[in-house]
């Protein structure tokens, strides 16, 4: 199956020098990572692990950094060995880290500061602070007060590296008004930015008056989504409702009156009021109904993935027309994380006696697909990473890992050009984090070498 010729590397490098991909800055990137494809998949190539450490809080990882005590603490894995970025003071627990993600400097745009051209966390603690923090060194940069009236705790992104959701607790009510049967009218908060420099877009409430019985909401490329019980989901769209009910345009550092008090925005005690109240049921874009109101939306022509809203259907995923509903024949497969696997391999059949797949994911710049298969052993699982070709399905390269695999606990393994990462939950909060590097045999290399020498 499949092209079986192996590519010479040094020719590679050699054309690169001579300049003969110089006209298109891409062709160069993709030639840097098909070189790096091979030599990952050469069967002289080893993953060592280099690094395993345990943690009484989460481990993170995000583009090379490994994230400890609540992102706190951050180590680089690009080196031969993880060495520490920075370590951030130590704080209080309501003022640690609950939730951030990874900035990068878009392409193409003036920024006002030198510091802005370089990666940040966007970082939200407990007590309620937005924080911009350099990826390198830990120093805070920016900072907003968000509000006193609800607890912030989850960051997404709208439209990626562009515009942030964060999102609220949901509001319970207290014990005594539940036991009174008084319901909360408003379920949760969403406060929309616009990301280097910081700007408000808006506070968004979600009402229970106004949408019914909602279980959860979320933001995502300028849709809110809104789920119920039922598994229905509703999509709205959002600059239609901040153009409708926005209550007054905030911007952060400037002064305002909100409800006889004045304060700055963004500042505290004063933070940001929720200027955004939907008060009347606003146009609906689009409902569907799906399993555990699994849903995701993109492509063009627009098309949705839903699982249908039946338990035996648990696992099945249909990708369907939005214009129209209708089920797209050709894409039938589909993996948990959104991805459509265009054709069906036996290769990729795992027997529950044998073996089974517990993670399936796509590594887009070397074009490889990644599974995860443990074999059961008496009362020990182990488990091997495998790299398939996305094009033909062909089996590249399979990576030991050299740990045991409890199938009973949380696991992620992360593929990242030469690195491959797990991250391990055992029982009463005990995370551990193994790191794997590419290790090439010198000897493959020398032979490799002079018979680039003689073409």
């Amino acid at each position: 199956m499949g092209p079986t010729r192996k590519p010479n590397v040094c020719r590679q490098l050699s054309r690169r020098a001579l300049g003969f991909f110089s006209r298109d800055a891409g062709v160069v990137q993709r030639t840097n990572l098909g070189i790096l494809r091979a030599l990952v998949c050469q069967e002289s190539t080893k993953f060592k692990n280099v690094w395993t450490t345990h943690s009484k809080s989460p481990i993170a990882y995000e583009r090379g950094r490994i994230y400890f005590d609540n992102y706190r603490c951050c180590v680089s894995s690009v080196a031969s060995e993880p060495r520490k970025l920075y370590e951030m003071p130590k704080c209080s627990k309501s003022e640690k880290i609950e939730d951030a993600l990874l900035w990068e400097c878009p392409v193409g745009e003036i920024l006002p500061n030198p510091s802005d051209y370089k990666s940040s966390l966007i970082a939200l603690t407990a007590h309620n602070w937005l924080f911009r923090i350099s990826a390198t060194t830990g120093k805070v940069l920016e900072k907003i007060y968000l509000a006193s009236y609800c607890k912030f705790r989850y960051l997404s992104w709208d439209t990626p590296q562009e515009v942030i959701a964060v999102k609220s607790a949901q509001n319970k009510g207290s014990v005594l008004a539940r036991q009174a049967g008084i319901q909360q009218s408003v379920l949760l908060y969403l406060a929309v930015f616009h990301v280097l420099p910081f700007s408000l877009i808006g506070i968004l409430e979600i009402n229970k008056k106004i949408f019914g019985n909602v279980t959860d909401a979320t933001l995502s490329h300028g849709i809110l989504i809104v789920m119920y019980s039922s598994g229905l989901v509703r999509l709205y769209s959002f600059q239609a409702i901040t153009e409708q009910f926005m209550q007054q345009k905030l911007d952060l550092g400037c002064a305002c009156r909100w409800g006889g008090t004045a304060g700055t925005v963004g500042e505290a005690p004063f933070g940001i009021p929720c200027n955004i109240k939907i008060t009347d049921t606003p146009p609906l874009l689009f409902e569907v109904s799906s399993l555990e109101n699994a849903f995701q939306i993109g492509g063009h022509p627009w098309h949705y993935i839903i699982t249908p809203n039946k338990k035996k259907q648990k696992g099945v995923f249909h990708i369907c027309a939005l214009k129209d509903n209708s089920l797209n024949e050709n894409l039938p497969i589909v993996t948990a994380s959104g991805r459509v696997v265009k054709k069906n391999f036996n290769l990729l059949d795992d027997d529950p006696e044998q073996e089974t797949f517990k993670i399936v994911d796509y590594e887009d710049e070397l074009d490889l697909l990644s599974v995860v298969a443990v074999t059961q052993i008496d009362a020990e699982g182990k488990a091997h990473l495998d790299f398939h070709c996305n094009e033909y399905g062909t089996l590249l390269k399979s990576i030991p890992l050299v740990e045991s695999w409890d199938v009973t606990y949380s696991h992620e393994v992360y593929f990242d050009r030469d690195l491959v990462l797990h991250i391990e939950q055992k029982p009463s909060r005990v995370f551990s984090c193994y790191v794997y590097q590419m290790v090439c045999d010198p000897a493959e290399e020398e032979t490799t070498n002079r018979s680039c020498e003689k073409e």
